[in-house]
């Protein structure tokens, strides 16, 4: 199925390819500069910490719909296994996990999602095989620090969560911004908060998948007018499903990874924060987001870590 028309207008209004060069392999994330990790330093003024990360385990929020992306599985390989056979000298046990990449909290690489034959910047599809990506591959994001701002869109809404799908819009985001006393700046990591996490905390797994609220196409301009870094996002679909258009299916993932070079999140834990800056009213904060370096990888891992 060939996509709409407008899909492809709207990329080519926002594409980033050759902005940053033609060797480019980290898109947005070029913007966090040095001015943006002092900022996100000096948004450390309480010293509050707070994990935006979902637990790693068996019982996590995949149901089976991407084959492969399995919910992570731990095996001991050594329980208290002595060196010398002697148990009272040292002993030690180790474990293994098996998981799909992008199974729990992470951020997407680059090679993660394209069409008509290339992914950002121009990178042929082909580059990606058996061993992964040859080219965007996770290990290019390096070291995330930088300032971070919660966007609460269903407090803005003045629900604790959306029972249905909804598209957050580019004024949606403008607008929680304005309201949280804040200007959203180039190099900034945006979290939005839609309220979906309500759903895995009631049992409810595939409501969490869907129907759920998520970033719609007319939040895209916005995204890329602000120069943000990174969006991450409460959800698992990162954007709204099932999609605004059926003609267009991920249209979100598309252009902004393809195209705008954006390293999405998914699955982040928003709620306490979230709650947190309703009471304090400070919504920005310094955030670690590193994710685990995986070679040629898809995606990684990551556990971010938000400090007011």
């Amino acid at each position: 199925m060939a996509l709409p028309d407008y899909v492809h207008e709207l990329a080519a209004k926002v594409s980033n390819w050759g902005r940053w060069g033609a060797d480019d392999r980290r898109g947005t994330l070029n913007l966090i500069d040095v001015d943006a990790v002092r900022r996100g330093m000096a948004a450390a003024r309480q010293g509050k910490v707070f994990s935006l990360s979902y637990p790693f385990d068996e019982d996590g929020m995949q149901l089976g719909y991407i084959p492969g992306r399995i919910n992570p599985e731990r095996t001991m390989v050594s329980i208290n296994q002595s060196l010398t056979g002697d148990p009272g000298d040292f002993t030690s046990s180790d474990d293994a996990v098996s998981m799909g990449i992008q199974a729990s909290t992470h951020l997407d690489s680059l090679a993660h999602v394209g069409y008509d034959g290339l992914l950002y910047n121009g990178v042929p599809m082909n580059t990606v095989d058996e061993a992964g990506s040859h080219e965007l591959g996770i290990e290019k994001v390096g070291p995330v620090v930088s300032r971070g701002v919660l966007l609460d869109i269903a407090r803005l809404h003045g629900v604790d969560h959306f029972d249905d799908m909804y598209a957050v819009t580019g004024d949606d985001l403008e607008t929680a911004a304005t309201k949280a006393g804040l200007t959203v700046m180039p190099g900034d990591i945006v979290c939005v908060r839609t309220g979906q996490m309500h759903w895995l905390r009631v049992g409810d797994k595939v409501h969490y998948s869907h129907p759920t609220p998520g970033i719609g196409l007319k939040s895209v301009e916005w995204i890329r007018d602000h120069d943000v870094a990174i969006v991450a996002t409460d959800t698992i679909v990162f954007e709204c499903y099932p999609p605004e258009d059926p003609a267009a299916l991920l249209p979100v993932h598309m252009v902004n990874i393809r195209d705008i070079g954006l390293t999405q999140g998914q699955n982040w834990v928003l709620d306490e924060l979230a709650a947190d800056c309703a009471a304090d009213g400070q919504y920005d904060f310094l955030l670690t987001a590193t994710p685990l370096p995986f070679t040629r990888g898809l995606g990684g891992p990551v556990a971010p870590t938000a400090i007011k």
